[in-house]
């Protein structure tokens, strides 16, 4: 991507500006800023937006347009979703905007869905399912298969809403999710699919779960919940003190004011589209705008390596090393299939993270990086194997730091500690640079690894370089063996 972008959502619950850099296919959010404006907390009784919620959006906005500016953002892009697209005044809003030099994009109810489909698509390209967008004013469902948003549509069921809908009686909301789905022939549509979670209060619900359930990842996207497990989180959360549940899951106050109705609306839907799971996703319809403007072509990229090629490029000695790394030790792991072979990639990219790093830490930084970095189209097991790679070629060895053997199992962590003694290898070889790597050749020869080193380079096999060979093939069960090149 050359330069920055921007994209200012108005949404009807917060007023965000998430500022981007980095490579179009996941560009990367170097600046994000919310307001919780409440815009759409009277619309169900006024069908106004309230005078406080428009003066606190309107300050927000002001501040917005002047942090782009002055970090020279070349594109801001200005949209606004249900909240203002309802609101008997949302044009006041839209002329407050204006006055600061923004243009608003009232997005309709099937253009958000859509921008909320793409999102989830381009941080689970596989993503089978429907996707519920709750935001403040409005519920969007869509349909995605095979990286395409099919059917779309948009319930005014926003998170700001369903409490006085509730307030009307008990089962009121569920009778209202069962008819709105009947009637517009979305009820059963998701039997044996996943839901796929997208909005702050969705994902809050799924961070409160976490921490209730003591999950060994602080990582939201892809975090799976069974439909059991909505219905426990639902029962929880009417027993557990507000002040004990924010120290928990560190939600806002302003989430946790609507975190039970979120919960009721999220088991009500899951009922009666008859998911079985829901997944959350970090992305959603800001990066489903984005996704949206890309060519085939950049949208075929896979998410996972471009980030990672990103960060190795931004972090490591040398450009483009991961690259060639991966293809020098990649004829030891032949057989593997290819989704473990994407994981090796991406670990390979990633394998000068820790230069940086005091030494006692450098495995420390690499594990901490593959978990916890901001990296979408993997899980928490990918994330894992990813980790353990990096701690051993980082010089951690071949034990295995916690978490990683309770998010993977223990003979694909076995795998990739086998391509972190390769990756260790290569880098001592080599030095990070790309000659020694491009003139030798690893290979697995019988019952040795060997490697042939052409006779002019026959100095780049010290003892530090013999030593991480014979680790490589005693992890890999074979003796170690040079030969000429």
């Amino acid at each position: 991507m050359t330069g920055r972008t921007a994209i200012i959502d108005i949404g009807s619950n917060s007023v965000r500006l998430v500022v981007y850099d980095g490579p179009h296919r996941v560009p990367a959010p170097i600046f994000n800023e919310k307001v919780m404006a409440g815009l759409g907390r009277s619309l169900e009784r006024t069908g106004a937006i309230d005078d406080e919620a428009l003066a606190l959006a309107g300050t927000a906005l002001a501040r917005f347009a002047w942090l782009a500016r002055e970090m020279e953002v070349r594109d801001v892009r200005t949209v606004a979703t249900a909240a203002v697209r309802e609101a008997s005044n949302g044009g006041a809003l839209i002329a407050v905007a204006e006055a600061h030099g923004l243009v608003i994009e009232v997005l309709s109810g099937e253009e958000e869905a859509s921008g909320a489909g793409l999102g989830v698509i381009s941080a689970i390209p596989e993503a089978d399912g429907i996707v519920g967008d709750l935001g403040g004013g409005s519920l969007e469902l869509v349909r995605i298969v095979a990286g395409t948003v099919t059917d779309r549509i948009s319930f005014p069921l926003g998170v700001l809403r369903l409490g006085a809908i509730r307030a009307r009686g008990k089962g009121v909301l569920d009778r209202k999710v069962e008819r709105l789905l009947e009637e517009t022939g979305w009820a059963g549509r998701g039997r044996d699919l996943p839901l796929y979670m997208v909005g702050g209060s969705w994902r809050a619900l799924a961070r409160t779960e976490m921490a209730l359930t003591g999950y060994p990842l602080p990582v939201i996207h892809g975090y799976a919940m069974s439909a059991e497990a909505v219905a426990r989180l639902r029962r929880s959360l009417g027993h557990i003190d507000r002040a004990r549940l924010k120290g928990l899951a560190d939600v806002s106050g302003a989430r946790l004011a609507t975190l039970e109705d979120a919960a009721a609306l999220l088991g009500s839907v899951m009922r009666h589209l008859g998911t079985g799971s829901a997944v959350a996703s970090a992305h959603g319809l800001r990066e489903g705008l984005l996704y949206a403007r890309l060519d085939a072509a950049t949208r075929a990229e896979d998410a996972l390596i471009v980030a990672a090629r990103d960060e190795g490029r931004r972090m490591g000695r040398f450009p483009e090393h991961g690259d060639l790394l991966d293809r020098w030790i990649a004829p030891l792991f032949a057989d593997e299939p290819a989704e473990l072979a994407r994981l090796r990639h991406a670990a390979c990219l990633l394998a000068d993270v820790g230069w940086r790093a005091n030494p006692e830490f450098r495995a420390e930084r690499g594990t901490d990086i593959a978990l916890h970095g901001n990296w979408v189209a993997i899980d928490a097991r990918g994330r894992a194997l990813i980790a353990q790679a990096l701690h051993t070629s980082l010089g951690g060895g071949s034990d295995t730091p916690d978490p990683l053997g309770r998010l993977a199992p223990h003979d694909e962590l076995a795998l990739a500690v086998r391509w972190g003694f390769a990756m260790r290898l290569g880098q001592r070889l080599s030095g990070g640079v790309s000659g020694p790597l491009e003139r030798t050749v690893l290979a697995i020869d019988g019952d040795t690894v060997t490697l042939a080193v052409p006779a002019a380079d026959a100095a780049l096999y010290g003892e530090a370089v013999e030593k991480r060979h014979r680790a490589l093939a005693g992890a890999l069960g074979r003796a170690a063996r040079t030969a000429t090149a």
